[in-house]
């Protein structure tokens, strides 16, 4: 305070609360996936997330970007990458809790795909960068155990708690960490238009010794211990393990060009690579490059729905936080009719994303022994991509907005959930790859489409907007005369029957009638806020606010 006026009418911080408790769904939606096993330590996850010291991390890993090391001071060629120590809590912090790895452990515990999920959006609702390397690594695993051979050697490091950041060999370290490099800059979604060359230096085949070379438009966290590479060998594109040091302890031919200056996810580094000879071995089958590393994009993809939600829950959380404690024109911001329409619709919208995400999780747990989940699996998570990720930088920027100018300033988390809402709609296939992908998976398993369905009909019966909307998704894909055109306006009306079906199942009777009326009976505007007379908004505004 200075001598000429004293602060008023500013909200107290949002943090030192438990993100997990405090989720009007999240524990309910764990629990009800397989999950209920892990309350406890989901619940002191919660705790350690929302910390302030968490939210410091956070910030100060955005702030101090990681800066690239090409040589070291004698000259030797190294391709580093440096981080601010915030971001080595962060990693260190989700790897000791297994955000990595739980499903791949010795013993995991039951829904451990969908605690995992929970971990991964709680963290992420403060940091998204550092759930980067997190999901490469815990995608890898998949792919890698495709080849026998190099899952034996890798996977015990790459599961492990022991979060180790010296950059020395896999053989030397307690703990590995995994990226991934798949476009190039003359091709991007489309990776069959690769030109990084394999040469066999063996026999070939899975497991096989190659020679790489060639360049990558992105590698994600080139930090890494490792990195999944597509390249095209004699027999066509293939997959391939590359490590940053070659099993003789030397430095391997994997050249960092430059760091991607990127729009949001900046503590996170991305780059430009050269494969100068790299050492790498073959994973997978010779030619079924894409078949292979797209276990790992599976994984990713996940993440990608994760992580958004995670952005909307915080940007909610932050903008409901704001408006119960700032008053304008004589009132708290809460008790203005029109702000209350716009807080409720955000909470809608989040519960209805929440509950897809843990859906999709849980089916990624029940996939391993329920051909009805993996079936339903394999288009769930395109459509899932497409409607949550792209819902993701609305919600955020509506929520931004209940901020007014102090959401504009970096001192405010919302400039950089801002930033990031874009990025997991195009990482693992923008909007056109994802659509597409989603009629891409009913070709190749009809039973897919015709699991997904059934999912949609779990909620016949329950409501009758629910039921037109489930006779309208029906009738969309039936009465399509050109697919490929027509693929975001049919994904888009799956996604939104879906989320209205595991309303009506699972959500709160407030939350559903407000999504039935607004979503499903279409008496909603172009924009959050427009919700109908009559909507029971107290139910949804006293939901929005994370209680401390």
């Amino acid at each position: 305070m200075t001598g000429t006026h004293e602060v008023l009418n500013q909200p107290p911080p949002l943090e030192d609360y438990n993100l997990y408790v405090s989720d009007p769904v999240l524990d309910s939606a764990v629990a009800r996936e397989g999950g209920k096993d892990s309350r406890d330590a989901l619940i002191d996850f919660g705790a350690i997330a929302g910390s302030a010291e968490y939210y410091r991390w956070g910030a100060e890993a955005n702030r101090n970007d990681p800066r690239l090391v090409t040589h070291d001071r004698f000259g030797h060629r190294v391709d580093m990458v440096e981080f601010h120590p915030s971001w080595h809590a962060l990693m260190e912090t989700a790897v000791a809790n297994g955000n990595h790895s739980l499903p791949w452990e010795d013993k995991p515990p039951e829904g451990a795909h969908v605690t995992r999920a929970a971990l991964t959006f709680m963290s992420g609702q403060i940091e998204s960068g550092h759930n980067c390397p997190i999901s490469m690594t815990y995608s890898a695993i998949p792919a890698l155990r495709t080849t026998p051979d190099v899952a034996e050697n890798w996977i015990p490091g790459i599961v492990s708690r022991s979060y180790d950041s010296s950059f020395q060999p896999a053989q030397a370290k307690s703990g590995l960490l995994m990226g991934m490099g798949m476009t190039e800059k003359q091709g991007g979604s489309d990776v069959r238009a690769n030109t990084s060359a394999a040469e066999p230096l063996n026999h070939g085949g899975p497991g096989s010794e190659y020679r790489i070379t060639g360049h990558k438009w992105f590698t994600s966290a080139p930090m890494c211990d490792a990195f999944l590479v597509l390249a095209q060998a004699p027999g066509g594109l293939s997959c391939f393990l590359l490590p940053r040091w070659i099993p003789d302890g030397e430095l391997n031919q994997f050249q960092i060009q430059r760091l991607k200056d990127k729009l949001g996810n900046r503590s996170n580094a991305s780059s430009e690579v050269e494969f100068d000879g790299a050492w790498a071995l073959m994973v997978g089958e010779e030619g079924r490059g894409v078949p292979t590393i797209i276990e790992m994009v599976n994984g990713t993809r996940l993440d990608c729905v994760i992580g958004s939600v995670s952005l909307m829950r915080q940007a909610v959380s932050q903008a409901a936080w704001h408006v119960t404690h700032r008053e304008a024109f004589g009132a708290k911001l809460v008790d203005k009719p029109l702000m209350r329409n716009v807080i409720a619709d955000l909470e809608v919208e989040t519960e209805a994303a929440t509950l897809i995400m843990t859906r999709l999780a849980g089916a990624f747990d029940r996939a391993e022994v329920d051909p009805s989940e993996a079936a339903m699996k394999r288009i769930a998570l395109p459509i899932a991509k497409y409607w949550v990720t792209k819902r993701t930088s609305e919600t955020v920027r509506e929520a931004l907005e209940c901020l007014g100018g102090n959401g504009y300033v970096e001192e405010s988390i919302m400039p950089r959930l801002y930033r990031e809402s874009p990025l997991n709609a195009i990482w693992e296939g923008s909007g056109n790859v994802i659509a597409l992908d989603v009629f891409r998976a009913a070709g190749r398993s009809p039973d897919s489409l015709q699991m997904f369905m059934v999912e949609l009909e779990k909620g016949s019966g329950l409501d009758e907007r629910l039921d037109r909307a489930i006779e309208k998704a029906k009738s969309a894909i039936d009465g399509a005369t050109d697919l490929e055109f027509e693929a975001r306006r049919i994904v888009e009306q799956l996604a939104v029957t879906w989320a209205g079906t595991l309303l009506a199942l699972h959500g709160e009777e407030s939350v559903f009638a407000a999504y039935a009326d607004s979503r499903l009976a279409a008496d909603h505007g172009a924009l959050f806020g427009t919700l109908a007379a009559g909507t029971p908004v107290d139910e949804l505004l006293a939901r929005a606010v994370p209680a401390r």
